[in-house]
């Protein structure tokens, strides 16, 4: 039985991450031409293209996306075996790539990962804050935590701690407009809307003795932030659903009010995913584990 070609899948899972022959090759230390004939070599051995190629631009193709999670997992695992084999009794050192979501991470995450980087010298920590939805296989990332009720996926998740969230208007909004006192009635409210989930016009409720609501809303802003609802927010142009971190000192000055109190929003969490894999680099696991302890004492 002939092997896989085991420095290809790893070549191409560079290059998948770093978006260029280029780039690949100057992370690997080698030279763009052996990453060329790595990639066509792939391509040969499999019978079908993993890039489309023009001069300016380079893309996967239908196959390559459909093999890049492969190629990382191969990847991840060629390092982690590696890893394993080196003197256990030395304390991780290495980069973890991090993502969060841009003022969580801010607020609630930067302070933590400062006390961890000041208690491991030997980690390096590339953060990226951003509410954009980024596939953590394709951009090689280590931790993503994520806010969100999460769908089945291949990626693995871990619930870390519930989020709170609130239905909230300012009280000349509701001066104006009248207190919704059913979830229904939100229909006819002016609704400011956070569209980096999935149906970001479908708010869902149930009530302590087990009744639901679900309701459709709209109204005049839609965004893919909750820091940028605040300021219409507060000059009463509608009702929004936000964290409690996001939300949390505007109730606190009264700027906004919490309505529908009895009723519970859709759940959601802080969840640490990790792409597919049984194995991770103990660098990774330090900051699995960090991350779990430190969020299990904030509850």
């Amino acid at each position: 039985m002939k092997l896989p070609d085991f420095e290809a899948w790893a070549i191409f899972a560079s290059v998948v991450e770093h978006r260029s022959f280029s780039n690949a090759a100057a992370a690997l230390g080698t030279t763009k031409a052996t990453v060329s004939k790595a990639i066509t070599r792939l391509e040969t051995r499999l019978g079908t293209a993993l890039f489309h190629r023009t001069s300016r631009r380079l893309t996967l193709t239908e196959n390559g996306k459909a093999l890049a999670e492969r190629a990382q997992q191969i990847l991840s695992e060629g390092i982690c075996a590696e890893e394993a084999a080196l003197d256990a009794a030395h304390a991780p050192t290495g980069l973890v790539r991090v993502a969060a979501p841009l003022t969580f991470g801010i607020r609630h995450l930067a302070g933590p990962i400062a006390d961890f980087l000041a208690a491991n010298p030997g980690i390096e920590i590339d953060l990226k804050l951003s509410d954009a939805k980024i596939d953590i296989v394709a951009e090689g990332v280590d931790i993503a935590l994520r806010i969100a009720d999460l769908p089945d996926s291949s990626l693995r998740a871990r619930r870390l701690t519930a989020i709170q969230g609130h239905i909230v208007g300012s009280p000349g909004y509701f001066e104006k407009r009248g207190r919704p006192r059913h979830p229904a009635e939100l229909a006819e409210h002016a609704c400011l809307t956070y569209t980096n989930i999935t149906n970001p016009d479908v708010w869902r409720f149930r009530k302590a003795g087990g009744e639901e609501a679900v309701v459709r809303v709209r109204g005049p802003l839609a965004t893919d932030s909750g820091d940028a609802m605040l300021p219409a927010l507060r000059a009463g142009l509608g009702i929004a659903y936000l964290p409690d971190f996001i939300v949390g000192d505007d109730l606190a000055a009264g700027t906004v009010e919490a309505i529908l109190d009895e009723w519970v929003p859709s759940p959601v969490g802080l969840h640490l995913i990790t792409p597919p894999g049984a194995r991770r680099p103990a660098r990774v696991e330090a900051l699995i584990d960090f991350f779990t302890a430190y969020f299990r004492e904030q509850r």
